[in-house]
């Protein structure tokens, strides 16, 4: 009977020891489809250009007593606004509004809600090719639209922007291809063909604001814009396989 409980209790002592002792399995498997086998390695090419396009919002911003004396006023300068822009070069297929509304306007006096009037509101946004062109084109849109203009929103791009593209692309190339060799040195393997290549590109350049009041800007100075330079930058991931 005591040797029995013996065995149990030595059973048992196992049982326990290998419940406690970490387990490490090696395999060696073949890469699956998710993970084939080799080197893989971003790319990262920055090419600067000067932008050849502005991007503004233009309009005007109306309050009257009535909704229809408020339209009618909105109506006329925001044809005026419009009108300027393209005596100004700007073509029609690149004006296009982006913003109409009508709202009650309100003011407390006396803990007593008081209506002002009725604010109508009309945004276009304008694409300015000629940036040259750019500050003369304000000034006449401000003169237009008085003092219930609205400008805002400046974004300058680059729209004709194939050369840049490529010889970003291959700045990012040649970025990956030394990041791969330097890899395979460094692991003593020689470094196949590329299997996998993908791509992105995007444009980036510092904030810019315009933020002056312009009422009354034709009476001033040219109103000044300075596009300055923008950066494309081009970056591939790419997965070489192991030759």
């Amino acid at each position: 009977m005591r040797r029995g409980i013996m065995l149990g209790l030595i059973g048992a002592l196992a049982v326990a020891a290998a419940a406690c002792t970490p387990s490490v399995t090696v395999e060696n498997q073949p890469p699956s489809a998710d993970q084939p086998a080799g080197i893989a390695v971003s790319g990262v090419g920055t090419v600067s250009g000067k932008p050849d396009t502005l991007t503004m919002s233009f309009g005007v911003s109306v309050l009257a007593d009535s909704v229809s004396d408020a339209v009618e006023r909105a109506a006329t300068r925001a044809d005026a606004v419009i009108a300027a822009l393209e005596a100004n070069g700007v073509a029609e297929e690149d004006i296009q509004t982006t913003n109409y509304a009508i709202y009650p306007q309100y003011d407390w006096r006396n803990d007593q809600q008081v209506l002002l009037g009725y604010q109508v509101s009309n945004t276009v946004t304008a694409k300015i090719r000629d940036i040259s062109a750019a500050g003369s084109t304000i000034d006449a849109v401000a003169t237009a639209g008085g003092d219930e203009v609205i400008v805002s929103g400046v974004t300058f791009s680059i729209e004709d922007n194939e050369e840049l593209i490529s010889a970003a692309r291959e700045a990012a190339w040649n970025d990956a291809l030394a990041k791969g060799d330097q890899l395979a040195a460094l692991s003593g393997v020689s470094l196949g063909t590329p299997t996998s290549i993908v791509e992105s590109f995007a444009t980036s350049g510092p904030p810019i604001s315009w933020e002056e009041g312009i009422a009354g800007a034709a009476d001033s100075a040219l109103t000044p814009i300075a596009p300055g330079q923008q950066d494309v930058v081009v970056t591939i991931n790419v997965q070489f396989a192991i030759g």
